[in-house]
């Protein structure tokens, strides 16, 4: 795993800017992890969305089992990268197929514009 300084500075700034698209200016960002989804999008961007919607069977790590294996000299146990495991320890939301994947983020950005993260454009009249 080598990452040029370029490389990470560009993340750096990827996930600066989201910071403040989604505290700032209160809007809201789903990530949605489609497999495999590794590496710096993995330390980054991928898993900063209020919502994190993986696809069935997504292999979702910052590593490979390969080089965690080796670099810490540890087993890695099967499945433990793929998205229903990382489900059932909390890591995600919901894991959403493809062909419903349009309604499901319907749903979420009408309930996102029914209780917005910007409370000053939700005047109740």
């Amino acid at each position: 795993m080598q990452e040029g300084s370029l490389s990470l500075m560009q993340m750096a700034k990827i996930s600066s800017a989201l910071y403040d698209y989604r505290l700032n200016k209160k809007l809201f960002y789903v990530s949605i992890l489609t497999s495999p989804t590794t590496g710096r999008v993995t330390a980054s961007f991928g898993m900063l969305g209020i919502s994190l919607l993986p696809n069935p069977n997504a292999y979702i790590a910052f590593a490979g089992k390969r080089v965690i294996e080796q670099t810490l000299n540890k087993t890695v146990p099967e499945g433990s990268q793929v998205a229903e495991y990382l489900f059932q320890k909390g890591l995600f939301d919901l894991i959403v197929p493809r062909n419903l994947l349009k309604s499901v983020l319907s749903e979420l950005f009408k309930l996102h514009a029914f209780f917005p993260l910007n409370q000053k454009s939700s005047k109740i009249k």
